[in-house]
């Protein structure tokens, strides 16, 4: 009985270290796998039916710099025009688009998960909101020197998701930083005189476009249609941050 006394204790002592350590968690200074999770405020994220990207995983996918600290364009700036080389091998400028009423600049990619679960809305948008003046350009900022973000790799995206928009390539990626593009996508939405009025994300759902409950670019050329001031005329891009060159 002694014996079994003592094995009843040992196991129970057992049992009391392995929750003390489940509890503290990881004591090498990595978070633990609860606080992996949470937002830089300490808060759980949001259920998946409410999560702004795509599969959990990696760093946030928000943009994290102002506008101030990125350096580009600002709104009530005005765009310089750029001409830029399509998948269809012409040429593109803002000056292409003859009684343009505005623009919708959006620098997006062809392997950025957020881009992927965009290109669908894109088409959309340019369907509904070219025909009223207000085309839709994407642009891809990223460094050719990945295959997979090259002119053949966008041309084939192009041709396979059947773009009804220009997709241009910034070479030299020169024009992103003008604009002050960080994540893809990230949209610029600019007026007839090329002022920016509108920065930021298309709206306010990446995963699911059937929870969007605010449709941003949407909104913002419908009030430039009104005479108006977008509202709000700026959100942070939510997206995979824009890949430079190594040179």
């Amino acid at each position: 009985m002694k014996r079994i006394s003592v094995l009843i204790a040992i196991i129970g002592l057992s049992a009391s270290v392995l929750v003390s350590c489940k509890n503290e968690g990881n004591t090498t200074g990595e978070p633990s796998a609860e606080n992996q999770h949470k937002d830089h405020k300490g808060e759980r994220p949001p259920h998946d039916g409410d999560r702004k990207g795509p599969p959990k995983g990696g760093g946030s996918p928000e943009q994290t710099k102002t506008l101030e600290e990125i350096g580009g364009y600002n709104i009530g700036d005005v765009a310089t025009d750029f001409n830029l080389k399509n998948v269809d091998g012409s040429m593109v400028s803002l000056a292409s688009f003859e009684n343009a009423k505005g623009y919708i600049v959006t620098f997006t990619c062809n392997e950025c998960p957020f881009s992927v679960l965009y290109e669908d809305r894109l088409i959309a948008l340019n369907n509904k909101y070219a025909p009223k003046g207000y085309p839709v350009i994407a642009i891809n900022p990223n460094s050719p020197e990945n295959e997979k973000e090259g002119y053949e790799a966008m041309q084939k995206r192009s041709e396979d998701k059947g773009f009804t928009f220009p997709y241009l390539v910034d070479e030299g990626q020169k024009i992103y930083p003008q604009y002050g593009a960080v994540r893809t996508p990230h949209v610029f939405l600019l007026d007839a005189e090329r002022k920016v009025q509108y920065i930021g994300t298309i709206d306010d759902n990446a995963k699911s476009p059937e929870d969007v409950k605010v449709n941003y670019v949407k909104d913002a050329i419908d009030a430039l249609e009104k005479g108006e001031q977008p509202n709000p005329n700026y959100t942070k891009a939510i997206g995979c941050p824009v890949k430079a060159s190594r040179a």
